[in-house]
C-alpha cells in the first residue's frame, strides 16, 4: 500500500469524463494495482479511482526531486485513463499490509449465502447447480461459484444490502476468475435482500444480473398461515 498526500489536479477520461480542480488530496495505490483519490470527507468513498487491471506510469519533472512536480498516468485495459498532475508532495509512505483475512459476514449475510447455496436451482434458475461456496481468488473468496443449465460458470456475491461497493467487489472477482482457462467467459450475479438503484444501474452496465432475495421465504417462514382456514 502506498499513501501520498499531495497538491494535485485530476482528469478522468473514458465512458464518463470528470475533472477535479487543484487541491490537497490523499492518493492511494493498492497492491492489486488500483488507484484511488480521496479528500478529507465523503467517508470511505473516493472522489475518483481506477480499478485493476491497470498500469501506473509516473513521470518526474526533476528526477532528483521525488517530492516535486510529477504526473501520474493510470491506464485501464478498457482505454479509460486517469491523469493526476501533482505540484507538491507532503507525505509519501509505503507499507506492506500483508494478507488480509477478509471481512467476516454478519449472521444474516452468512445465512443468506448458505440458504442460496442450498436453493440454487430454485432461486437462480432450473438446472443450475452449485460448484462450491467461498471459491478462492487472489483477493478473497467469492461467495458462490455455480453453473447454469448450459454448464457455464457464474460467480455469485451475496449481500444483505446491495450497494455500489458490492458491485465493484464482484467486478474484481470476475476479472480475476475470468483469467482461468476453466472459468473463461464467467458471468456474475449480485444477490441481496435489497439492491440500491445506483448499484443495480452499475451492475446492469457491467453485464451483472441482479437477484433480490426474500430471507423469510428462503427460511420457509409463512406469515399468512393465521389467515388461512387450513
Amino acid at each position: 500500500m502506498r499513501l501520498v498526500i499531495a497538491d494535485c489536479e485530476v482528469n478522468y477520461s473514458g465512458r464518463l469524463d470528470a475533472h477535479l480542480a487543484a487541491a490537497k488530496r490523499l492518493l492511494m495505490v493498492k497492491a492489486d494495482g488500483s488507484v484511488l483519490i480521496h479528500s478529507d470527507g465523503g467517508s470511505y468513498k473516493p472522489l475518483n479511482w481506477m480499478s485493476p487491471p491497470c498500469q501506473l506510469h509516473i513521470e518526474l519533472e526533476d528526477s532528483d526531486s521525488p517530492q516535486g512536480p510529477q504526473t501520474w498516468r493510470v491506464q485501464a485495459k478498457s482505454g479509460d485513463a486517469l491523469l493526476i498532475n501533482i505540484t507538491a508532495v507532503y507525505e509519501d509512505v509505503v507499507c506492506d499490509l500483508g494478507v488480509d483475512p477478509g471481512l467476516e459476514k454478519d449472521g444474516v449475510e452468512a445465512h443468506l449465502q448458505k440458504l442460496l447455496a442450498e436453493q440454487v436451482a430454485l432461486r437462480l434458475g432450473e438446472g443450475w447447480t452449485l460448484v462450491r461456496r467461498e471459491w478462492p481468488t487472489p483477493i478473497g473468496p467469492v461467495d458462490l461459484l455455480v453453473r447454469d443449465a448450459q454448464g457455464r460458470p457464474v460467480a455469485v456475491e451475496v449481500k444483505r444490502r446491495g450497494e455500489i461497493d458490492g458491485v465493484e467487489q464482484l467486478t474484481r472477482y470476475l476479472d480475476l476468475l475470468g483469467r482461468q482457462a476453466d472459468l473463461e467467459g464467467i458471468t456474475g450475479i449480485f444477490a441481496a435482500q435489497e439492491i440500491k438503484p445506483q448499484a443495480r444501474t452499475l451492475a446492469t452496465d457491467r453485464g451483472i444480473r441482479c437477484v433480490v432475495l426474500d430471507y423469510d421465504e428462503m427460511r420457509g417462514l409463512d406469515f399468512d398461515a393465521e389467515n388461512r382456514l387450513f
